[in-house]
């Protein structure tokens, strides 16, 4: 595989009152090490066979305006990523004996997944240089979209470390992507004003400006 190919890839936040969940990829990882990050990665091939359910709107709507994947694609990536990493579930209670592989740990827990409390709420693409480069979309959930303890992590892989919940007053003390600030940074004023907001933010990296655009809209930074 080319490395230096942009891949598709989803992120999730998860939202707990101020608070969202992180946590600290190795040193030795290729992309962003010994940095804090959301739960997040490349989309799978099998992700498009993976029924989620039917995600809200405008998100389905702006997803499907802005990827050559599925709207559903791109949301089961987000939930499988966290499901992998943090050991949480964001599904609906159901069995699922037919489960493909790298979806069975997730079934085993008596869930399918469930992407009606998906918000689409950020996009990036990786800059040029990058030993790996993705065009990621960030998702945004509130805990209580959870079906699994929040702070259980014992069903986590090992890929994230020191996984917690950090208030976002506090998120700028720790080792984090500028990528990763620029999202605390909107989340931050999306709280304070409240509601769907009217565009999503793409941190593009495609000219020196490195300009972040809201989606079919104008520059912005």
């Amino acid at each position: 595989m080319d490395k230096s190919q942009i891949r598709h890839a989803a992120t999730v936040i998860i939202l707990r009152e101020d608070a969202v969940l992180m946590g600290q990829r190795g040193a030795s990882a290729a992309f962003m090490p010994g940095k804090f990050v959301f739960p997040g990665g490349a989309v799978d091939h099998g992700d498009a066979q993976i029924d989620v359910g039917a995600l809200p709107e405008p998100t389905a709507t702006r997803l499907t305006g802005e990827s050559t994947l599925s709207p559903q694609t791109l949301a089961a990536a987000a939930i499988r990523e966290l499901w992998e990493e943090t050991g949480q579930i964001l599904g609906t209670p159901a069995d699922w004996a037919d489960a493909p592989q790298g979806w069975r740990g997730f079934a085993r827990t008596g869930h399918r997944p469930d992407a009606r409390k998906l918000e689409f709420f950020f996009r990036a693409v990786t800059p040029q240089g990058r030993p790996r480069r993705f065009d990621a979309r960030f998702f945004l959930a509130g805990a209580d979209a959870l079906c699994s303890d929040p702070d259980d992590f014992s069903n986590a892989e090992d890929e994230l470390s020191h996984l917690q919940w950090v208030p976002l007053r506090d998120a700028r003390k720790f080792d984090l992507p500028f990528i990763t600030q620029v999202v605390i940074a909107e989340l931050a004023s999306h709280l304070k004003t409240g509601g769907t907001p009217a565009h999503v933010p793409f941190f593009r990296n495609d000219d020196e400006a490195h300009l972040v655009s809201r989606l079919g809209g104008a520059p912005v930074l």
